[in-house]
């Protein structure tokens, strides 16, 4: 388990700076096949599943730790994949909640 699984999401109001390309880069080497998108504002990954089914419980998985985490994803599902997406909204960029949202997503799939 990565360090990052082990934090817990901080409500974000806004009122911070999103992070850094430098700071978002450090935090992908703690994350396995994210990717991080070109402006940096947010990260994502591609889930595979044999059927529609699997996507669906797994997504709903996701969900339940959203939920504990209150910090919540973008979440694309079709017939044997689902793609996560993350950022804070509130600051219109990336925090350390996404890295950790992703890590302990990570631990489900």
């Amino acid at each position: 388990m990565t360090e990052l699984a082990k934090k817990k999401c901080v409500p974000c109001e806004g009122g911070v700076a999103p992070l850094t390309r430098d700071e978002a880069t450090e935090l992908m080497k703690q994350l396995d096949g994210w990717t991080l998108s070109g402006d940096t504002r947010w990260i994502s990954k591609e889930f595979k599943f044999g059927h529609f089914a699997d996507a669906f419980v797994f997504a709903e998985k996701v969900a339940e730790i959203a939920k504990a985490e209150d910090h919540h994803p973008d979440l694309q599902i079709s017939w044997s994949k689902a793609v996560v997406e993350l950022t804070t909204h509130a600051i219109k960029g990336l925090s350390e909640n996404d890295f950790i949202l992703a890590a302990k997503i990570d631990k489900i799939s």
